[in-house]
Order: structure tokens, then C-alpha cells, then sequence
């Protein structure tokens, strides 16, 4: 079993309040929108990180992580980008790929809108992290935090932290 904590659109912000659940998971994976590199470096000092850049995000941060990551953890089957849409709303760049060869997770950031949604035509759980740092329209600052075990997502919970400053 694997404690997996799941942020995006950090833009450079990192806290204790962030940290703290940090240090409670196996791994950290950050679905873009990094901003400085202190923050994965930061994470990377006490965790595993898997991590996709965004938009945002600048040449540094685009030779180290990969725009798509995909792979599998605990016979889970992920996909993670930075701009990939939704069930019935998926990115153009991703849509017939994901229709050909669905994950079990996909994963985007980039709304700074927390969601949770299981795609019942590809049998796929989406989630959206929501917003960790204070830039962006969000009010309440939001990271998702799950199992993965032996094929199975589990104890998925929605992570609060203060409105953003």
C-alpha cells in the first residue's frame, strides 16, 4: 500500500501546512504549475515526487518533468498532466488516446478547481487537486490525499488549507 499526497498550482508557494502532509505520504506527485523549483526541491528532500510542468511553468521545470506522466503504482494504472480536461470535457491533445487506452487515475491541475469525478464511459477516476499556492481566483487552498492498494483507490480525502494570503 502506498499513501499518495496529490497538489498542482503550487506557483513557487510551499508551507508548512503544506509540508506537514508532505511528510505523512509515501509519495508526493504535483500535477504542474511547480513555478519555482525550490518547492519540488523542497518536497524531493523528504519524499518520492512525481511531477508534470504546467503552463506556467519555465524551461527549468520543463527539463525535469515530463509533460504527460504516466505509469503504475500498486497495479494502478495513472495519468498525470497539467492541461487534460475532464470527463465529457478532455483536452483535444489528450482525448483520443485516453479514449483508445484509459488509466485508472487521470490526473490534471490547471483550474485551480478541486474535483473529484468518475468517468462511467471509460471507467476512470478524474482528480483535480484544486489550487495549493495563493496565486489564482481560488479562495480556499485544497490538495487530495489516497491509498493506492493492490489495484484499489482507497481512503481518498480532501485536504483544506487556510485561504490563501
Amino acid at each position: 500500500m502506498k499513501k499518495i499526497l496529490l497538489l498542482s498550482d503550487t506557483h513557487s508557494f510551499i508551507d508548512d501546512q503544506i509540508l506537514k502532509f508532505v511528510k505523512q505520504a509515501d509519495e508526493v506527485w504535483h500535477a504542474g504549475d511547480i513555478g519555482d523549483l525550490s518547492v519540488t526541491d523542497t518536497i524531493k528532500k523528504l519524499k518520492p515526487l512525481r511531477a508534470v510542468f504546467g503552463n506556467i511553468d519555465g524551461t527549468e521545470a520543463r527539463l525535469e518533468f515530463p509533460l504527460d506522466n504516466k505509469f503504475s503504482l500498486e497495479n494502478v494504472a495513472v495519468w498525470m498532466t497539467h492541461i487534460g480536461g475532464y470527463p465529457n470535457r478532455y483536452n483535444i491533445r489528450v482525448k483520443e488516446e485516453i479514449t483508445k487506452n484509459p488509466p485508472k487515475i487521470f490526473i490534471s491541475g490547471h483550474s485551480h478547481i478541486l474535483k473529484v469525478q468518475f468517468d462511467k464511459k471509460l471507467n476512470l477516476l478524474h482528480l483535480n487537486p484544486g489550487a495549493a499556492g495563493n496565486h489564482g481566483f481560488h479562495v480556499v487552498r485544497t490538495m487530495l490525499r489516497f491509498d493506492l492498494d493492490k489495484g484499489e483507490i482507497k481512503n481518498l480525502e480532501i485536504i483544506e488549507l487556510a485561504k490563501r494570503g
